[in-house]
């Protein structure tokens, strides 16, 4: 087992050390704000930067270059070059949530995937821990990153919207979880396109425009965009396979449904996005 010092004594920090200990890592530190790091490298075989990614930079700059020591980030944005001047030097970010310590050392134990780069160091500590690699260049760390942003903060975010809509209903958030459960393990066995259900969907732009009319305004603006995501999802899915509809029939058809007949006022009904192709049951 390694001999590893932390330095940064945030969640990250303190949650991979927890774990790196439980699995039999000789773990020094965290080290906190205030402590010197010039000789951070000395006795141990590698040292981890967990500290804001704002910092990076500065903090492995101050620790001195080793042949024998790598120096290591855990974060999903940045690439090697932060760590620039240490010969051996490597990325691993686990793709995991670590909103405490204690849960946080749990989930890293629990055979999560982690994005790793540069030294082999990164892929030792991530199996050690029971998990799964993907290698990710530092060309590709903004998408990665913004990937798993996505999966991870926006879904957050969705399930916030969720609780203030089910809020106007009297309902509790509690009420719609299994449902969101239900949904990713469904895109976990079936996929993304397979996993598509509901209104949009189905191009059931009625059911769409009562929706809309419906919600505050407030709410309207994140439910089209979720509208414009799921359409553009199902027009790659296998949801039509004997279906072909032109354009012009799709665009008739949707500004019928959403916007209403030519002689009944537009501008006062709600607005939705538009499919590119059809989408019926």
């Amino acid at each position: 087992m390694a001999r590893i010092r932390i330095v940064g004594a945030g969640r990250a920090g303190t949650a991979l050390s927890r774990a790196l200990r439980t699995v039999g890592h000789d773990v020094r530190g965290p080290l906190t704000r205030g402590v010197s790091l010039r000789e951070a490298t000395d006795g141990v075989d590698v040292v981890v930067v967990a500290t804001p990614d704002r910092t990076i930079a500065e903090v492995a700059a101050s620790i001195t270059p080793s042949e024998d020591c790598v120096v290591l980030h855990l974060s999903g944005s940045l690439g090697l070059d932060v760590l620039a001047g240490h010969p051996r030097r490597a990325a691993l970010h686990p793709l995991v949530p670590l909103p405490t310590a204690e849960l946080g050392a749990k989930r890293l134990l629990s055979g999560v995937t982690f994005a790793i780069a540069g030294d082999q160091v990164a892929r030792e500590m991530a199996s050690s821990l029971g998990g799964t690699t993907v290698e990710v260049a530092d060309e590709d760390r903004a998408l990665y990153h913004a990937a798993a942003s996505v999966a991870a903060n926006h879904v957050v975010a969705l399930m916030g919207q969720v609780e203030r809509i089910a809020a106007e209903a009297g309902l509790p958030l509690e009420a719609f979880l299994d449902l969101a459960r239900c949904a990713v393990d469904d895109v976990a066995v079936l996929g993304p396109k397979s996993a598509l259900t509901g209104p949009a969907a189905r191009g059931d732009w009625v059911t769409v425009e009562h929706h809309l009319a419906s919600l505050p305004e407030a709410e309207r603006a994140g439910y089209r965009a979720g509208v414009g995501l799921v359409v553009d999802l199902a027009a790659t899915a296998s949801l039509l396979p004997d279906v072909t509809v032109v354009e012009e029939q799709v665009e008739e058809q949707v500004d019928e449904a959403v916007n209403g007949a030519a002689d009944e006022p537009v501008d006062e009904r709600p607005e939705v996005r538009a499919p590119s192709v059809a989408l019926t049951t």
